[in-house]
């Protein structure tokens, strides 16, 4: 029989509890190394142009399969105070992919796209590639775009505004006049 050796067991426990905090510590560094490559490093900054003056942009970020239904939820969306002229949105970590934008300016600040009486839009909107309706919303393929990593950027002049300049005019013109 062999005699209990002093210090021995405490020798023990310490590689023990070295042994366990180590493989803790090696399990904290994974999983926070997998969380930093599955979070998408992308950022897509919107320029909306033609905002009249009060009210709310109200912009959301769609996936084909959520883009045809109006009352689907989007990707990403956000809601900002409208700034006369161009207002600027930036949105982070959407995952890389194809998508569709569309806004509208809310002017009366009622949290709703306001439509005439036969369901025309009375506030300014726009979409992505300022893709123009005709009797509905333009198309996916009309609207989509490519989400890359890194730093994205798109412009929207909205549509129905008030203030669309002589450029705007005149592309809206030429859009009316191909589609007849």
């Amino acid at each position: 029989m062999h005699a209990h050796e002093p210090g021995r067991s405490s020798q023990c426990i310490v590689r023990t509890l070295l042994v366990v905090f180590l493989s803790i510590v090696s399990i904290l560094n994974l999983a926070t190394a997998a969380a930093a490559t599955s979070t998408p490093n992308t950022t897509l900054t919107v320029h909306i142009e033609n905002v009249q003056a009060g009210g709310i942009i109200r912009l959301g970020i769609y996936d084909e399969a959520a883009y045809p239904d109006n009352d689907s939820t989007p990707i990403a969306s956000a809601d900002i105070t409208a700034v006369e002229g161009e207002t600027t949105i930036t949105i982070h970590g959407v995952p890389p992919g194809v998508y569709a934008v569309q806004t509208f300016q809310d002017v009366n600040a009622n949290g709703k796209m306001d439509t005439s009486w036969v369901g025309l839009p009375l506030e300014p909107f726009g979409f992505s590639h300022d893709a123009v309706p005709f009797l509905s919303k333009p198309s996916f393929n009309a609207v989509k775009f490519t989400l890359a990593r890194g730093d994205n950027i798109l412009t929207i002049h909205l549509q129905n505004s008030d203030i669309n300049s002589p450029a705007d005019k005149a592309r809206n013109a030429l859009h009316a006049r191909q589609r007849q």
